[in-house]
């Protein structure tokens, strides 16, 4: 199966071990010196129906993805996923 990066957007994680929904991809981490994905990133959960801004996101190793199926990814975490503070974006 040859996939497109672009169409990792629109893939959603899940984690294996917990049934836990990590939501859909939304940025990957690329090594350019070395030529491969580090990790790939999804959006943390809406504070008040998205009035009140995300919790942080997801960072999920590359070595943790247990499977790319067509329309989900399935990812094995052993420990908790590290999170990263969202950016927050100035409209000014």
């Amino acid at each position: 199966m040859i996939s497109y990066f672009s169409e990792l957007r629109y893939k959603e994680v899940i984690d294996v071990s917990s049934g836990f929904r990590l939501g859909y991809v939304c940025d990957a981490e690329f090594d350019d010196a070395e030529g491969r994905l580090i990790s790939l990133i999804t959006p943390g959960r809406a504070k008040l129906f998205g009035l009140m801004g995300r919790e942080d996101d997801y960072v999920i190793p590359w070595a943790c993805i247990a499977r790319i199926g067509s329309d989900i990814i399935l990812v094995d975490t052993k420990e908790p996923l590290q999170r990263r503070k969202r950016k927050r974006r100035s409209f000014l």
